[in-house]
């Protein structure tokens, strides 16, 4: 033994030791990785045979641990740091020896790649992160930065520490639409550090902010982090919520828990929402503290006007803020009504089965008390009179076919009961009235008389819908009634757009702003997952990357806008007309609407491949392309080389003993302290990568596997991973920092301006600890 400590514990740090040496070699880090595990399997197993690792188990033959079995303790929790005293056995850290440990080793990495890499389950959601790069490097290449930073600029740089908050702003910007942590913290350095040092600000506070903000990619969706947080978090929740649920002596986790233990990367995309706007809003915040502290050090600047008509006071807080807050309101309020909402008198064909008790209470007695420990005494008499109930009534009612009078009363019951303005009506009326409204902001002293007329529209179009569209009204029929009112009101669009068009903050953020919209809203709503939205988004990045390119050459995007309004219509014929013409019965009008559809779609792939053309030429697609590539397979052989450096760990015990140490605390709440610490030390010299793929797998099964919500424990984990591309002396946002920062500014600058950031996010982990809502409050109302 050297220096006494155990065989197990001797790998371990011959692991880490030469990961840390890969790391530093120079060699890239997705070869390092896999050439650490092979290196240190090598040194392991020469020592073990060598006789000098010796590893001191705990032995199953003796009295003493009979004895603890015979009390009722599960043989899986007894362990030598729970019970030291135990007799033990010096046994080889290789059972059967080396050469059975690289058998099994190999066998393990063909089965890990072909479920982790090439066929698992997780395969589908790991593609998303070939579309989020290749969306995030598009938008990066289009200058939307450029836009972005000169517009916010002009909005806050009248305010102390202004330019500083406008680069927080854009860094949550860039982090919604691309979650690049380098390519937006390289942008933002060259774009906004050079004119925040000439306007007075301190070295420190501008460095640290454009780190900190770029890092923001790390937490704010569409994260590649969470992304690949998320698929192996649910893998771990799942297998670990399993052995609990064994261990407390039932047969799965769905009877012990009373819900799935799922977790999704959707999910967490809808928890990570207000922490990455946690950390925005606690960056500017700061920003704006210091420089009322320190004026001098954060001047303001004026950077004149973003809009082209000057407006009062009063008429922005008319048009900005009164008006279209009311109408959202009187939505709001007419929904809770009755008055709005859906119309739809869809009736199914069979009845409703008997729901079951809230828990499942047919169970062995040794699962009951531990459901009863876990639930509480109140939860389980529910479930039991609940059930009780189910079986007085003769069990529980399966679903039936209901006959055609059931049906027909259930339609008119339906009818009855709709409310009178349907909910897309509602939301399209909305949707343009906020554009009307919002132009004649923009431009008030222009001549009202078409944003009036469009208004006389969008009220002829709701009055159409009250008076003539009932809920059995056909989608075919609904819009030759309303079709006149619509195309009147689309006649007065063009004259708003143009008055938009004005507005710098609405012609640089809107394009953009829809896209991070339709990609964000279609995963949050639940409406797809991560991976078609993902595709959503690299097009539309192209397609928009495009425009500006044609733009940049003052030739017309009208191609461009047709082919993305071509889209909006597909997805609203197919939301509201029947595209299964494979049916027999087919009505007219669907037919009609499936051509339709489809003639959308072709113009609409035309338009992508136009786009695709145009960057092409100008030069801009085959870097895109190229550095996609790059990204997309480090991650990739990240993950291979990580799965080999695992499994080294696993074929001796690391991690089992691991596991076992931090088990034998019996808070959970220290035992995760415990990991968020060693994280945030780790997240000195590795990468998140390289984090997520070698320590979460240990880690895992233990931080997953208590009472603690795994939506929480997983944007915990993440915002510490964040401190990886911050903290110094190697955050990796430190380093692509200094990589373009001007000679004045030295690397103890960058280091000292980030110091403040690091402990915010220290602060934003503390204020996530004790408001874990915070977290779950978005998942569980869309739920």
């Amino acid at each position: 033994m050297f220096f006494g400590l155990d065989g197990v514990e001797v790998g371990l740090i011959i692991v880490f030791l030469c990961l840390f040496a890969g790391i530093l070699s120079g060699f890239p880090v997705a070869f390092a990785i896999g050439g650490a595990g092979i290196i240190s399997f090598g040194i392991i197993a020469a020592l073990d045979s060598g006789g000098y690792l010796i590893h001191q188990a705990i032995d199953t033959s003796s009295a003493e641990f009979a004895a603890l079995v015979a009390e009722g303790i599960k043989q899986d929790t007894i362990s030598v740091f729970r019970y030291p005293d135990l007799p033990r056995i010096s046994e080889a850290v290789f059972k059967g020896g080396w050469e059975t440990a690289m058998d099994r080793n190999v066998s393990f990495v063909v089965n890990r790649m072909n479920e982790r890499v090439l066929a698992g389950q997780s395969i589908e959601t790991l593609l998303a992160v070939a579309m989020f790069v290749l969306m995030g490097i598009t938008l990066e290449r289009s200058k939307i930065a450029d836009d972005l930073l000169t517009t916010m600029s002009r909005i806050f740089g009248g305010l102390p520490g202004g330019l500083a908050v406008s680069v927080v702003v854009v860094g949550a910007f860039l982090a919604a639409s691309t979650g690049i942590v380098g390519a937006t913290v390289v942008t933002m350095g060259l774009l906004s550090l050079p004119t925040m040092l000439r306007a007075g600000y301190s070295k420190e506070l501008a460095t640290g902010v454009i780190a900190a903000s770029g890092t923001l990619g790390q937490i704010i969706p569409p994260s590649i982090v969470i992304v690949l947080l998320g698929t192996l978090a649910g893998d771990l929740y799942s297998a670990a919520q399993e052995d609990r649920a064994v261990l407390a002596g039932c047969t799965d986790a769905l009877t012990y828990l009373g819900s799935p233990a799922v977790l999704s990367v959707g999910t967490l995309f809808q928890a990570a929402l207000l922490p990455g706007v946690l950390l925005a809003m606690l960056y500017a915040g700061y920003a704006f503290c210091y420089a009322l502290l320190n004026p001098s050090k954060a001047p303001a600047v004026e950077m004149g006007a973003s809009n082209g008509e000057p407006i009062t006071r009063g008429e922005g807080l008319t048009w900005f803020l009164a008006i279209p807050g009311g109408l959202i309101i009187l939505l709001v309020f007419l929904m809770n009504l009755g008055v709005v909402g859906s119309q739809s008198v869809i009736v199914d064909s069979f009845s409703d089965a008997t729901k079951s008790a809230s828990l499942r209470t047919n169970v062995s007695p040794e699962c009951a008390a531990s459901m009863q420990e876990l639930h509480g005494e109140e939860a389980w008499n529910i479930a039991v009179a609940e059930q009780a109930a189910i079986e007085a009534t003769g069990g529980a009612e399966q679903a039936r076919a209901l006959s055609d009078e059931e049906r027909a009363a259930l339609l008119v019951e339906k009818v009855a009961d709709a409310p009178v303005i349907g909910m897309g009506m509602a939301i399209l009326a909305l949707v343009l009235g906020l554009i009307l409204t919002t132009a004649r902001g923009v431009s008030p002293s222009a001549n009202p008389a078409p944003l009036l007329i469009g208004a006389v529209g969008v009220l002829l179009i709701l009055l159409a819908d009250i008076l003539m569209i009932s809920p059995l009204t056909s989608p075919g029929v609904a819009v030759l009634i309303i079709i006149l009112p619509l195309l009147l009101v689309l006649w007065t669009m063009k004259p708003a757009f143009a008055r938009l068009a004005k507005n710098d903050l609405l012609r640089v953020v809107f394009p953009p702003l829809v896209l991070i919209v339709a990609v964000l809203g279609s995963i949050l709503g639940g409406i797809t997952n991560p991976t078609p939205a993902a595709a959503l988004g690299a097009g539309g990045a192209i397609m928009l990357a495009a425009y500006r390119k044609l733009a940049d050459q003052e030739k017309s995007g009208k191609i461009i806008l047709l082919a993305t309004g071509a889209v909006m219509l597909m997805l609203i014929v197919g939301v509201n007309f029947d595209m299964r013409i494979g049916q027999e019965d087919v009505a007219f009008e669907n037919y009609i609407a499936f051509i339709f559809a489809f003639s959308m779609f072709l113009f609409s792939m035309f338009g992508l491949f136009y786009a695709c053309a145009v960057l092409w030429l100008g030069g801009v697609l085959t870097p895109v392309v190229r550095e996609t590539a790059k990204v997309t397979s480090m991650v990739f052989t990240i993950l291979i080389g990580s799965q080999l450096l695992n499994l080294v760990v696993i074929s001796f015990g690391g991690e089992h003993y691991i596991q076992q140490f931090l088990r034998s605390f019996d808070e959970e709440w220290t035992v995760f302290l415990i990991v968020m610490l060693v994280l945030f030390i780790l997240g000195f010299v590795l990468d998140f990568l390289e984090i997520i793929y070698i320590v979460i797998p240990i880690v895992g099964p233990v931080i997953y596997g208590g009472t603690f919500d795994p939506k929480w424990v997983t944007i915990m984990v993440a915002v510490n991973l964040q401190t990886s591309f911050l903290t110094p002396p190697f955050g990796f946002a430190l380093f692509y920092l200094r990589g373009v920062a001007p000679p004045e500014v030295t690397t103890g600058h960058i280091y000292r301006g980030v110091l403040p950031f690091v402990v915010i996010q220290v602060v934003g982990l503390l204020i996530l600890a004790l408001f874990p809502a915070i977290v779950t409050i978005v998942p569980n109302l869309l739920k």
